[in-house]
């Protein structure tokens, strides 16, 4: 009997041409970068963990004296970082990295730098040989499955409970920021690839955590989404405003505990 033929790695290299939140580097030698350490000790606590650390540089930056609002911007880029990376491999290549042995590094600026071994692209168990061509790519729910997997449990979870370590935050608004993320994620990819990713962000944002977290709107013109609860972005300062999927329609009153 002939061995099944095996499916090459995905090409990583093309989420990066969407942007810099959509890059995954990869190498075929399976070594990460120097200076890349375990994505996993993103999730650890305590004052010197990389969470907590890159929490004052954020809160620093902003100018701003509540962790809580910094820890939320944080974390909205964050989750948008894993959105991109996940439904960006899931619209453009037909899978879904399981980030399982993911590497990083946290820059002076910009996004999270992700590293992952060369893993193969995954497939239902049973294929056909002739199933197995370009047109024959997982279906929305079944993409959706492994970005529920991937994302929402294996990263977005870990993610939400550090970040409470960290400061008080409420999980309804961290579902938010997750939700808003995903829009985010959709309105980009939305212009490299129209209508593809549409699909599957309102299966994800359908089902639990996420459901109840928002409303998607989709039409010719584009899409649009606004969140059922806050960043806390306005708290930022005077001038910061709201976000353009807030909730609110104006900010409200400095004493006022959104979330």
């Amino acid at each position: 009997m002939n061995p099944a033929p095996t499916s090459p790695p995905p090409d990583y290299a093309r989420l990066a041409a969407v942007g810099p939140y959509f890059a995954l580097g990869t190498s075929p030698a399976g070594r990460p970068p120097e200076g890349f350490r375990p994505l996993a000790e993103l999730y650890g606590t305590g004052p010197d963990a990389p969470l907590a650390a890159r929490l004052r540089v954020v809160a620093r930056r902003l100018g701003t004296g509540e962790p809580r609002v910094a820890a939320s911007i944080l974390h909205l880029g964050l989750a948008a970082r894993f959105w991109s990376v996940g439904l960006g491999s899931a619209v453009l290549l037909g899978t879904v990295p399981t980030l399982e042995d993911a590497w990083m590094r946290i820059p002076d600026q910009g996004p999270l730098d992700l590293w992952t071994p060369p893993e193969p692209a995954r497939t239902d168990p049973i294929r056909t040989e002739s199933a197995r061509t370009e047109s024959a790519r997982p279906d929305a729910a079944t993409l959706a499955d492994r970005l529920h997997e991937t994302v929402l449990l294996g990263q977005l979870e870990p993610l939400a409970a550090t970040v409470r370590a960290a400061a008080p935050l409420s999980p309804r608004l961290l579902l938010g920021n997750a939700a808003s993320a995903l829009g985010g994620t959709l309105r980009v990819l939305d212009a490299h690839a129209p209508g593809a990713a549409r699909p599957l962000v309102a299966e994800l944002l359908d089902r639990e955590p996420l459901a109840g977290s928002g409303t998607l709107r989709t039409g010719p013109y584009g899409t649009a989404f606004r969140r059922n609860s806050c960043c806390l972005y306005y708290r930022v300062g005077p001038g910061a405003g709201l976000c353009g999927d807030c909730c609110f329609s104006t900010p409200p009153g400095r004493g006022r505990r959104a979330g």
